[in-house]
C-alpha cells in the first residue's frame, strides 16, 4: 500500500475506553475507504497495553463526525472523519 492510500482521522475516547487507553483522543493513519468496522482491530493492535479495549469497543457505540452510527459496515473512512467512541454508562 503507498502512502497516498492512508488517511489521517481523529479517534476520540470517552469513559471506559479513555481509561483503558489513558487517552481522550489521538489522530491516527488508517487506510482510505477502511470499513469504520475494522478500526475496532486497529485500535486494539494500537494499544496492546489495554488488555480490556477490544470488549469494551463490542460494547461500544460508533459516531462519526458527531453522527450516530446505526451500522459500522456501510461507513466508509475517507480522512479527516471525527470518529467518536460512545461507551455504555451505567448509572446508579
Amino acid at each position: 500500500m503507498d502512502v497516498q492510500d492512508k488517511v489521517e482521522i481523529n479517534v476520540l475516547y470517552f469513559a471506559a475506553a479513555s481509561t483503558a487507553t489513558g487517552l481522550s483522543q489521538e489522530t491516527i493513519s488508517v487506510p482510505l475507504n477502511l470499513p469504520l468496522s475494522h478500526l475496532g482491530n486497529i485500535l486494539v493492535a494500537r494499544h496492546p497495553k489495554a488488555t480490556d479495549l477490544r470488549k469494551i469497543l463490542e460494547g461500544s457505540q460508533w459516531s462519526v463526525d458527531a453522527e450516530m452510527v446505526e451500522d459500522p459496515e456501510t461507513v466508509e473512512l475517507k480522512g479527516g472523519e471525527e470518529v467518536a467512541i460512545i461507551c455504555p454508562v451505567s448509572g446508579g
